[in-house]
């Protein structure tokens, strides 16, 4: 039974990061193939591609966790948010009993554990999209941020409870881990879901012994937004870039240590907490600040290799996707899933994550002009082979709906 309508629900309703792009994209291609969208979001503005791709938009107008200027507000709103699950159950209320999906892309930055009580009350199959680890671990990345290194503990034993593991304090960390707690025993909130969508290998490995008993899992591809611009005329111009927030656990810091050893100078785009200190201690340093993603992709087709050091989980960078897809290698840690399009050597090397003689000796190799023209056009030459289109993004989305449908037809 294909699906006639869709309830997408993340906490921004404009780009705020991969998770809120692809949930806005995902919702204008479902759209596009005839599905009814109502697009639920806590924080606003809206996207203007939302309306004019005929998405019903519901924006609550919330300030998110972070950026609410009232910390007991914020704290309260965080742990449950009442308008959220008011206003969701109002939209839930109003669908036809078949033929409804509701799929949930975020919920840790403004919406809350409390939509799970709507969703449960709907009686309508649910689908979460894990682009991050919020529905495991109190923090969402299984990351010890004082310490900079993936976090091995249990999730909320007593160990997880009395380790410091956040970027800003310990009483921030309580506070996650009491919502965590409402999350898992009040909520009931992995527990809504009869379906969970992965990202990759790497995520699979990660959340086995945490994913909720029963849930049936599916493999979705993100959609990378990118056009077929054909070999470079001359790869071996340009920079070693990195492209992202600047944070810790993104290895911004790894990137221009292991950038000063290798005797390059290290460029990034995007901006974050930690752009001070990178200026402060590596002023040979290029920061180009906060650029529009046209702007960004442009930088990455004319850089020499895109370097993606992240120190932590990550689920399916898209900015490693968009570098290939214009013919620029990737050097990347090996931890994360950007290794998995990356087949080292041939589009791109592996390092060894937060190993910054291992990331520099990378770079050291890359500096070599025959090396980054053949990992270039492999590069490129390999991505446009089976593309992670929108097209595919929502034909691979659809068919996790329709299963979800004929299992509760029958």
């Amino acid at each position: 039974m294909p699906p006639r309508s869709v309830v997408i629900c993340v906490d921004h309703a404009y780009v705020s990061g991969g998770q809120s792009k692809v949930a806005i994209e995902s919702a204008i291609g479902l759209k596009a193939a005839g599905v009814r969208v109502i697009f639920f979001a806590a924080c606003g503005p809206v996207d203007e591609r939302l309306a004019a791709s005929g998405v019903e938009t519901i924006s609550l107008g919330q300030h998110d966790i972070l950026g609410n200027p009232s910390r007991l507000e914020a704290a309260r709103q965080g742990i449950w948010n009442s308008k959220a699950a008011t206003t969701l159950a109002g939209i839930l209320d109003s669908l036809p009993g078949e033929g409804a999906v509701v799929h949930v892309h975020g919920w840790a930055k403004a919406l809350s554990p409390s939509i799970a009580k709507p969703i449960r009350a709907s009686g309508l199959p649910a689908v979460y999209t894990m682009h991050e680890y919020f529905l495991s671990c109190p923090n969402g990345g299984f990351f010890n941020y004082p310490k900079n290194e993936v976090c091995p503990l249990k999730p909320m034993s007593l160990a997880c409870w009395t380790t410091n593991c956040d970027s800003r304090n310990y009483t921030f960390k309580l506070w996650r881990n009491a919502r965590m707690f409402v999350a898992e025993h009040v909520a009931h909130l992995a527990q809504t879901f009869s379906d969970i969508v992965l990202l990759s290998d790497l995520q699979q490995s990660v959340l086995a012994a945490t994913l909720p008993p029963g849930a049936i899992i599916h493999r979705v591809t993100n959609p990378v937004e990118a056009e077929p611009l054909g070999h470079k005329e001359d790869p071996t111009r340009g920079d070693f870039l990195f492209v992202g927030r600047l944070s810790a656990e993104k290895g911004a810091v790894l990137f221009a240590e292991a950038a000063q050893r290798a005797g390059v100078t290290p460029v990034f785009v995007g901006d974050g907490p930690i752009a001070e200190e990178l200026r402060e201690r590596f002023p040979k340093a290029r920061l180009l600040g906060w650029r529009s993603p046209a702007e960004a992709r442009e930088a990455m087709r004319a850089a020499r290799a895109l370097v993606f050091p992240s120190l932590w989980y990550e689920g399916q960078p898209l900015t490693v996707f968009e570098s290939l897809a214009l013919g620029t290698p990737v050097i990347v840690s090996g931890l994360c899933a950007g290794r998995e399009p990356v087949t080292h050597g041939i589009n791109g090397l592996w390092f060894k994550s937060g190993n910054v003689e291992s990331l520099a000796s990378a770079i050291r190799e890359l500096r070599n002009d025959a090396v980054v023209a053949s990992m270039s056009n492999k590069a490129y030459d390999a991505y446009w082979t089976a593309p992670p289109t929108l097209a595919r993004h929502v034909a691979e989305t659809l068919a996790v709906y329709d299963e979800m449908l004929a299992r509760r037809a029958s």
